[in-house]
């Protein structure tokens, strides 16, 4: 089983029940990558998601990734991608996947930049959080395409246009 928590800043609009915004994208960046089972897991998975502030991230940005600024999303895994493979035999209640960091500010403009809503905007970057907390990176063109493509049917399923 897939658990969201989630913690929201009042700058975030009060208009969209972020938890289930949040629970809907991890789920469904899980469900097109190898770890979809992780949703019929006899344990639970938790992944915490908190809809932040520019500030926020930014400090977050400069002090785990040594960049001065704001991001959209930052995605802190808390387990090593080749340990993801074991999980199916751990006797543990609970895993705790990671934890993923929306920056309001940042999100909106590139909302507003794309013309989509933030609540659209907000659960692409979450499915991209999400697929960070299990392995997938951007850093080789490859592994980019690859990635994209993955959130492209993520977002698909949910029905939401490719964010490409």
């Amino acid at each position: 089983m897939i658990e969201t928590e989630t913690s929201t800043d009042p700058l975030w609009p009060s208009d969209t029940d972020w938890e289930a915004l949040a629970t809907r994208a991890v789920a469904a960046a899980l469900a097109v990558s190898p770890y979809g089972s992780l949703a019929d897991a006899r344990f639970t998975v938790s992944v915490s998601v908190h809809f932040g502030t520019d500030d926020e991230v930014h400090a977050l940005n400069r002090d785990y990734r040594g960049k001065d600024k704001p991001t959209n999303v930052l995605s802190f895994p808390m387990l090593e991608p080749d340990m993801l493979g074991a999980l199916a035999n751990t006797d543990d209640g609970e895993v705790l996947l990671g934890d993923i960091m929306l920056a309001y500010q940042t999100c909106a403009a590139e909302a507003a930049d794309k013309g989509i809503t933030v609540a659209a905007h907000a659960t692409h970057l979450i499915a991209h959080g999400a697929l960070h907390l299990v392995g997938y990176d951007h850093i080789e063109e490859a592994d980019a395409v690859h990635m994209e493509e993955l959130e492209v049917k993520a977002l698909a399923n949910l029905g939401l246009d490719n964010p490409y």
